[in-house]
């Protein structure tokens, strides 16, 4: 027989799936065009959209790394939970911020693109993931 895996595999593909769903257009519209996430980091007006675009990326690839680390075990934990808080802080400012991330929050999910999708189903997968351990 084969030496079984330590890799949390479940884990490992939601957080994948989030990663990849940051770069795929997460919004589209005949205002919006087709957006993904690098296009809501904009370093010259600092705002809560930009700080949960970057939550979200830097915790998926955090996550992932600390599948490959297994002295980094508590990474795992830490990128999940940043990369939600992301998500939550982007609906916020969504909802809160002015132009066109309040025509964003205002229909959010009639402008929704397969990357949003990717990434919400990407969070489900890894929380189950890190849950069972698998």
């Amino acid at each position: 027989m084969g030496k079984k895996s330590s890799l949390p595999i479940i884990y490992l593909i939601g957080m994948a799936l989030v990663a990849i769903g940051f770069c795929c257009p997460m919004f589209s519209g005949k205002i919006l065009g087709s957006s993904n996430g690098f296009n809501f980091i904009n370093f010259k007006n600092s705002s809560f959209v930009t700080i949960g675009a970057l939550l979200v990326f830097i915790g998926a690839i955090a996550g992932i790394l600390g599948c490959f680390i297994p002295s980094l075990s508590i990474l795992k934990m830490v990128g999940l939970i940043a990369s939600v808080i992301g998500g939550v802080i982007l609906v916020i400012g969504f909802t809160t911020n002015g132009g066109i991330y309040k025509t964003i929050g205002k229909g959010f999910i009639k402008h929704a693109a397969f990357g949003f999708y990717m990434l919400v189903a990407g969070w489900v997968l890894a929380i189950v993931g890190f849950v069972t351990k698998k």
